[in-house]
């Protein structure tokens, strides 16, 4: 039985409903939308920046006071902040813009602790195209839509099935040979390794034990902060390239029997690209 949704959850996800309806409108008319380049391969469109407009907006206005940041508009609100809100009003962008339905919208909420640290209060991965919302919060559980969430059970790194994030043209000569050194690993002992291009969507398919685990580096906090405690609450681990439950520029996502094998080549292949 699903739990009945918190104050913040009810906010986030009525966030993302309503920008995932202007999301949904320029997805069917992409070839209009202007577009810009951060960086080579890395774009923003009129459809990011509408987005996270709106979800800035309602989450003002829902709960003024609390931190924020965001992917386009980065960090706002203060350094003194109890709440924040962290925010990928697209992730996919590049898969949106030529015309894949593989995009989702990102939102966690992230808490200070009385010691002076964070965690990740609450989540939601929301992919408008199929009418997915996965959400979780602290203590509470992963949930799609309805439906309780586990990761899968598979054992056996020849039965499982890996996600992650190949290297693009922005990306540093290391992190390539990083990501080369790893990928070689791990090709002969898995049944297969996806790359959809959503780093918040690959996490929620970890939770939905669709895929067996993920990893990716060079990654944001807006890509994983959600994605991550959705993990965490369907059974998984979901930590950076240390084994910490901290959110850092690389993510290793698995079920409790496959989490620490990937980790073990992962961070292989760091090693190698460093030495």
């Amino acid at each position: 039985m699903m739990p009945r949704l918190s104050p913040h959850m009810s906010v986030m996800q009525a966030a993302a409903t309503k920008a995932a309806k202007r999301l949904l409108r320029d997805f069917m008319e992409v070839e209009n939308l202007q577009v810009s380049m951060k960086g080579p391969g890395d774009f923003v469109s009129q459809a990011d920046l509408r987005a996270e407009q709106s979800i800035r907006e309602d989450l003002e206005k829902a709960r003024p006071g609390y931190g924020m940041l965001m992917e386009e508009s980065g960090a706002s609100g203060g350094d003194k902040w109890s709440w924040r809100w962290i925010v990928d009003p697209l992730d996919g962008t590049t898969n949106f813009l030529h015309g894949i339905p593989h995009w989702a919208i990102s939102i966690a909420l992230e808490k200070r602790l009385p010691d002076g640290g964070t965690e990740i209060h609450a989540g939601l991965v929301y992919s408008p195209v199929i009418g997915e919302m996965f959400w979780a919060e602290k203590g509470v559980g992963a949930y799609l839509n309805d439906k309780r969430l586990r990761v899968s059970a598979r054992r056996e790194l020849k039965d499982a099935l890996f996600a992650t994030g190949i290297p693009f043209a922005i990306s540093n000569g290391g992190q390539r040979l990083e990501f080369a050194r790893t990928l070689g690993a791990l090709m002969p002992q898995v049944a297969g390794i996806r790359r959809f291009g959503a780093a918040a969507l690959d996490l929620a398919w970890v939770a939905a034990g669709r895929y067996d685990g993920y990893w990716e580096t060079g990654i944001k906090p807006w890509d994983i902060a959600a994605g991550m405690l959705i993990v965490r609450e369907a059974g998984g681990y979901a930590t950076d390239s240390e084994g910490k439950d901290e959110i850092a520029n690389t993510v290793v996502a698995a079920n409790p029997h496959m989490h620490p094998k990937l980790l073990e080549v992962v961070r292989d292949g760091l090693a190698a690209s460093k030495g």
